[in-house]
């Protein structure tokens, strides 16, 4: 279950991360609309997009497929291909990327992934549920839940339950 408050920003706030999120949410809403004034609600959401993206340095599509919950503490240099799917309540640090090659499938990253500042995630792997990336690591491979990658490339282990 998504924590909306986690994107929640308060009036004033500077939040490079939650107004860029707040973006895309707000596009992503209005796109699908039959509301009269849906398109022009959609452009002023592009224009907020392309504000916060050049404040940011974030490359995050505004077609993304992220479900709720989504935090990005320094939101500077995270890149997420538009097929890459991030579930609830993950946590992205900066210079992540969710990419992929040419003809292969984008990362899957399933609810509560913490992902380290400066990691790559690449091609079509899956992260399962409660699982952490550790800073810089490059994961190539699946990673269950409730497990650990670390290192380049990322060797996975598993996390006791204490």
């Amino acid at each position: 279950m998504p924590d909306w408050s986690r994107e929640y920003k308060r009036p004033g706030e500077w939040n490079p991360g939650k107004s860029l999120l707040a973006s895309i949410r707000a596009y992503q809403k209005h796109r699908g609309s039959r509301h009269l004034l849906a398109p022009l609600f959609c452009r002023w959401a592009v224009l907020r997009h392309r504000f916060w993206s050049a404040v940011s340095g974030a490359d995050i599509p505004l077609n993304s497929q992220i479900e709720g919950g989504l935090l990005l503490p320094h939101p500077n240099g995270i890149v997420i291909h538009p097929a890459a799917k991030i579930g609830p309540n993950c946590l992205l640090f900066q210079q992540v990327t969710l990419g992929t090659r040419a003809g292969t499938e984008a990362p899957v990253l399933e609810g509560h992934v913490d992902v380290g500042a400066g990691a790559k995630l690449l091609v079509g792997i899956r992260v399962g549920a409660h699982a952490q990336i550790g800073a810089n690591a490059v994961v190539l491979v699946d990673v269950p839940a409730h497990a650990l990658a670390i290192g380049v490339p990322a060797v996975v282990r598993e996390l006791s339950h204490g």
